[in-house]
This record gives C-alpha cells, structure tokens and sequence, in this order.
C-alpha cells in the first residue's frame, strides 16, 4: 500500500524490429513510452527523426468509419438487453480474427453509405417540405405559375401585408383604373397573395398605390403549370423518398447482427491507435530507434525475458530526485483502499516522493460516510446496487473502484443505521400505528444513539472523530518529515503544538504547574516563539510569531469544527426521511403510505448520497490532506491493450 517504485528505460534496437517489440511491449502491459529529450549538440542528433504519423492518422480514420457506423446502428438497430449485460471476454487472436475484420470493414460500408444516403435524401426531403410550403398559398389559383407577360398586358405574382382589408385594396386599384386586376389566392399570417393583371399603361400608377401596402413581388421563378400541379408532383416525390427511407431503415435494422463484428473492428483499431502513438514518441535513424519510458521496478523481470528476445540494447535506471516530477505514479493498493483511487485521483494524485494517501484516508472516508449517511435501508439498497454491478458487469477500474467504494461506504451506513436504529427513518414504526393505532414499535436492542434525542452527544462525536483525525494527519507529516531528513521542521511545525495543546490540557486539569506555572505550557509557547520567528530578522520575528499564533490557533479549531458537519448531515437525512413518512402516514393508507414514503427515501437517498459524498471529501482534501500530502503526480499510462467494447483476456506466453 504505497507508491510504486518506477524505473526509467532507454532501449536502442533494430528498425525492422520496431513494430513486433511495440505489439509485444502492448502486450505486456508494464511500459508507458515518453518522448526522449534531446539534449546536447545539435550536431549529434542530425541523423535522428522524429516517426511520421500517416500511420496513425490512417487508423484513426478507420476507427471514425467503425464509430460512425455504430453510432447508425445505435439509432437504427439498438442493442437489445438490459443495461447491465457484462462486455464479452475475448482472446487477443479471437479480437484479430481477419474474417471478422472483413466482415466489419464490408459492414462499415455498406452501413455508412446507406445512412450517407438517407441523408441526402433527408436533405431533399426537406427543401420538398420547404418548396410545397411556398406553393400552398398560391392552391386555389388555376393559372399557371409560368404565365408571362406580353407586350400590353403584365401578370405579376405579388404578396401585401396580411393586415390590409383585400377588397378595400382592390377597390382602390380599381379607382385608379379598370385596366387592372387584383385576384385573390390565399393568405397566412404574414402576406396576402394574389395575382395583378393590369395593362401596361396603368401598371406604374397601379403599383404606386400598391406599395403602400407593402407589395412585393413573389419568387415563383422556375415553376410550370399551376401550383396544384406543381403540389402533386412534390407530393409524390415525397412519397417515393419515405418510401427509399423506409427501406433504407428496415435494411439498417437488418444490419444489426454485425453490431459485435463492428465492435471489435473498433477495438482492434484502438490497439493499432495506442502504437501507432507510442510510435510517434520515438527517435529513428536510419536502422535504429530510440526508445524511452518508465515501467514499475517490480515487472523489470517481466521486461528482461521480452527484451532478451530482441537484438537490442538497453538499460534500466532509478529516477534521480530532479526527476522525481516526471516520473509517473501508479499506487498498490489491496481490495480494501483501492476503492479510494476515484477520491485521490479526484483531487491529485501524490508526487512520487509523496505519500499514498487511501490506506490513511479508507477508514475515516469510510466511517464518515456512514456516520453521515446513518440508516440501515439507505445502507442495504447501496449493498444491493453495488453489488448488481460488480457481479454482473465485471466493471474495468474506474466504475469498480468506485462501485467497491459504494460497497464499504454501504456496509459503514447499515453499521451505524443499526446503531441509530434507523430504517428508512422511522419507517417501521410509522407502518406499525396505520396498521395498530395501538401499537408501540420497540427494537428488539436500544439504539446507542439517536440524531433527534442525542443531537449534542453527536455533536462532540464529530468534534472528537475530527480531532482524531486532524491529530493522525500531523502524526504523518511528523513521520514524512523525519524520514526524509526534515526534523527541525516537523518540531516547530507540529510537535510544539501538540506541546501546546497538551499544556493547555495539563493546565485545565492543574496538572504538572511548578509555583503556579504550566510548565508544560510554556516550553510550548518558547518553542513556538523560536521555530516561528528563526527565518525572521528584526521586526518581522514579532509580526512572524503574531501571525503564527493566530493562524495556528484558528486554522487548527476551525479544521475541527468543520467536522460538525457529521453531525449536521446526520441530522438533516433523519429529518428529512421522517417528515416524508409523516406525509404518507397522513392519508391512514397502508399502500399511500408505502407509495409516498419511498419515493421521498429515495429522493432523500439520492440528495445525501451526493452530499455525503462532497462533505467527506471535503474533510479529506482540505482539512486531512493539508497537513501532509503532497499533490502533483501524474498518472501512469502505459501501453496496454485497452478496449471499449470487449474485455481481453490476455494469454500466457
């Protein structure tokens, strides 16, 4: 339960040997390949190169064609199952299998040429929809669109403004001469349509009058014969679209069987994706490459029996402190404290010269989420959900390590649910006196506790929990300082104050005063005094021991009091599960109740599974972490073989 020692390689090897050692070296799991630096004369690197990325912008475009015809699939064929089915477990050969890949690359095509082109047909059933939309005001006009004008006599297909009275218009046109027409054709919410016929001598008079009702020619350009013609002839085009799009759907449903032979494809491309990568980190010369990386100190034997298969030169080395930000972290941890990689990874993972933070973090997180949390049906249903994903999906890290943290949180809620005697509040008792107004509900042990009769008790519970805590965190930053040679500081920083408090103890009980003088107390404060002010000069030591003083004591009391929170979220899920029950009591119905109070169970589960959540890792990160982690690492990322969609099994070689 630590940080994993890591050791640096520098490998030289055969060009020709490049892409068999990347396969073997993915594989093998244990190397995360970095970019050498190049350093020195410039002279001496003239013949070296960096790889080109044809390669990997080749698979990427492949591994969009498999994505994108998935992403159809999903929309036209979905996956039928339910939500928990685990992903099939494959052998490395059974994901390379060239039968499948060709079956998937010819579905890939096939898949994505057909949605390309219900997409265009899509398109042009949309510009139908916009163009019958156009036409649907001039329907009830029997002239052809395309008739023309002649020499005497213009025909204009025009719009006004849908609030002008039509036949007052028309009237006055009419006034202006009887040489012209206005027919009326249909009308919306914006525009009236119509059709003016007017003789060429009076059309400049008749459209003067017009603008001032906002004439405006209409775009009918392109059609022939009427708009009912016209209308039929899109309807019918869109008629034999939706029926290609049907066709086209029920052929897409039909391709649903090749969904697993895609999902492989997409896989397999993502291995060819990670060494193509890799591949871009390396230096080449003209026979040779250069590789760098770092793998854990523990797999080096692993390492060795795959190099010496190789004709390869190499060497494996331990980081030098001024490497130390470099070197990539990857913690052991056992069942019990990985599950608190997703907090630290949350936060920052530790510098390698830091300290793993989850086996001294596990149990507080753990029993303070369930002091939190504090109720055996909350506790039992995150058994239940936990454990139907573990044992059903076989979760990858990530959703197990949390999964797992949901677990162990569950079993400290159900723990201290059982103390409290909490059951979804007060459930069993509500349920008791609708069924026996009678009846008087006793469990069969007295609770130790409960948050609405022991409020205060609980209180100080918090406070101690915390200070027990607060006083574990300095214990590791004493121990971290001492063995990395800091001891000066590990006094003046932490253990005068534990003088201190212990001093002030001693005091309050009168206890180790000589003639009145809490001696303890005041070695305390003169060690305070010399370790807060020996990097100060003149001035400064006062204002340097001032601010010391202060932002000890606050800093250390408020750390401690911000543990109330326990208490206060303690409190606020009782309250809130037990008003839910009295709202369901309230209707005297055994079913009405039972409806009502689980569904406000389980919107008060879910609002204090986050809240319990956030708080705890609050404590953690600010008031836990401050006093001895060091952040800053960067997470381990070798060249693995990892899948989206299937899990491998890896073969023994």
């Amino acid at each position: 339960m630590a940080i994993v020692k890591m050791k640096r390689l520098r490998l030289l090897g055969l060009l020709r040997d490049r892409e068999a050692l990347l396969a073997d070296l993915q594989r093998l799991g244990c190397l995360e390949i970095r970019q050498p630096e190049l350093s020195g004369e410039e002279t001496a690197w003239a013949g070296v190169t960096r790889p080109d990325l044809d390669g990997l912008t080749a698979a990427r475009e492949r591994q969009e064609k498999f994505t994108a015809a998935l992403d159809t699939l999903k929309k036209y064929a979905p996956k039928k199952g339910g939500l928990l089915q685990p992903r099939p477990a494959l052998t490395e050969g059974e994901l390379l299998d060239q039968e499948v890949w060709r079956r998937a690359e010819k579905a890939a095509e096939d898949i994505n040429a057909a949605s390309r082109q219900m997409a265009a047909w899509q398109a042009r059933l949309g510009k139908l929809a916009t163009q019958k939309a156009a036409l649907t005001p001039w329907l009830s006009l029997d002239v052809p669109l395309d008739t023309p004008s002649t020499r005497d006599v213009s025909v204009t297909f025009a719009t006004i403004g849908a609030r002008f009275d039509f036949d007052a218009v028309a009237a006055q046109v009419g006034e202006v001469s009887d040489l012209a027409q206005l027919t009326l054709a249909g009308r919306d919410r914006d525009a009236q349509y119509f059709l003016l016929v007017c003789h060429r001598s009076v059309e400049e008079a008749v459209l003067e009058v017009l603008k001032e009702y906002g004439f405006s020619k209409a775009p009918l350009r392109g059609w022939t014969g009427t708009a009912a013609e016209n209308c039929r002839l899109l309807e019918a085009e869109s008629a034999n679209l939706e029926a290609k799009l049907t066709a086209a759907r029920a052929e897409l449903a039909a391709m649903g069987e090749y969904r697993d032979d895609l999902c492989r494809a997409s896989d397999r491309v993502g291995q060819e994706i990670a060494r193509e990568e890799a591949r871009g980190s390396l230096l080449d010369t003209a026979c040779a490459f250069l590789l760098e990386g770092w793998f854990p100190a523990e797999r080096q034997g692993d390492l060795e029996k795959l190099l010496d298969g190789y004709v390869c030169a190499w060497e494996a080395a331990d980081p030098a402190p001024e490497e130390y930000p470099q070197v990539p972290v990857k913690l052991r941890n056992n069942p019990f404290t990985r599950c608190l990689n997703v907090v630290t990874e949350m936060y920052s993972l530790p510098a390698y010269d830091g300290i793993d933070p989850n086996p001294l973090m596990a149990p507080f997180f753990i029993v303070f989420f369930g002091l939190m949390m504090a109720d055996i049906g909350y506790g039992l249903l995150m058994i239940a959900g936990a454990l139907v994903v573990l044992l059903r999906t076989r979760p990858r890290e990530g959703t197990r390590n949390f999964m797992e943290l949901v677990l162990w949180c569950g079993i400290s809620t159900t723990i201290v649910g059982a103390m409290t005697g909490g059951f979804f509040g007060d459930f069993i008792p509500q349920i008791l006196k609708i069924i026996n107004p009678e009846s008087t509900f006793v469990w069969f042990y007295p609770p130790l506790f409960t948050p609405l009769d022991n409020t205060v008790e609980i209180l100080l519970g918090s406070l101690v929990v915390g200070a027990v805590q607060v006083f574990t965190g300095m214990t590791v930053s004493v121990v971290y300082k001492i063995r990395n040679g800091d001891f000066v500081d590990a006094l003046f920083n932490e253990i005068t104050w534990w003088i201190i408090l212990a001093g002030g103890a001693l005091a309050i009980f009168g206890i180790g005063s000589v003639a009145g003088v809490p001696v303890v107390l005041v070695i305390g404060a003169l060690m305070l005094a010399l370790g807060g002010t020996r990097e100060a000069k003149g001035f400064g030591k006062l204002t340097s021991l001032v601010g010391l003083v202060y932002n000890g004591v606050t800093g250390f009391f408020s750390d401690i009091l911000s543990y109330m929170r326990i208490m206060a979220l303690m409190l606020a899920g009782s309250v809130i599960a037990q008003v839910f029950n009295t709202l369901g009591s309230a209707f005297g119905n055994v079913v009405a109740f039972v409806i009502i109070s689980m569904i406000g169970n389980l919107l008060n589960l879910a609002l204090n599974l986050l809240g319990c959540y956030v708080h705890d890792l609050r404590l953690q990160c600010l008031e836990y972490f401050g006093r001895f982690y060091k952040e800053g690492g960067k997470p381990f990322r070798p060249l693995d073989l990892q899948t989206k969609y299937v899990d491998i099994l890896k073969e023994e070689t």
